[in-house]
């Protein structure tokens, strides 16, 4: 089938199979390689994207579905202003390490932040449990997102 997706703000016409993944499109048609195949199941995070604002799993959605949709990636977050603020909290905080994991926690904090929902640490511990990290222990993560959300770690 032929569809056009919208990704990182470029229309991309593509000639998809109906059981083609939104992560293998993007990965290896489109060499957005910063969402990463790790559980295929929809619990770690690693292969999260923005769809229309909201985190999505790359590696469980259609990428037929997408078509009419926004998607966002790490890379075209990375060419946005607020990219910086993000990055430079994780950094200073020591909120990352190998950086598999990276992507999809810097996306889903930054849809949580559009959307209001970090109110406290507990929330946000909360809202990120479907982001598994193996290398960091969490605290400098919790600690970047507080800083960024303006609340006590």
């Amino acid at each position: 089938m032929n569809v056009e997706l919208n990704v990182n703000g470029r229309l991309h016409p593509l000639e998809l199979a109906a059981q083609e993944l939104l992560l293998d499109v993007l990965r290896d048609r489109l060499g957005l390689t910063g969402a990463k195949r790790s559980c295929e199941v929809q619990v770690c995070g690693a292969c999260t994207v923005l769809v229309d604002g909201e985190p999505v799993s790359a590696c469980c959605t259609l990428a037929a579905d997408m078509e009419g949709r926004e998607v966002l990636t790490i890379e075209g977050l990375a060419e946005q202003p607020e990219f910086e603020r993000l990055e430079s909290a994780f950094v200073r905080h020591a909120g990352l390490q190998c950086g598999f994991c990276t992507p999809g926690l810097v996306l889903t904090v930054k849809a949580l932040l559009d959307s209001g929902e970090l109110t406290g640490a507990d929330e946000i511990t909360r809202q990120l449990s479907g982001n598994l990290c193996r290398c960091t222990g969490y605290r400098g993560i919790l600690e970047a997102v507080c800083e960024l959300a303006g609340v006590a770690a």
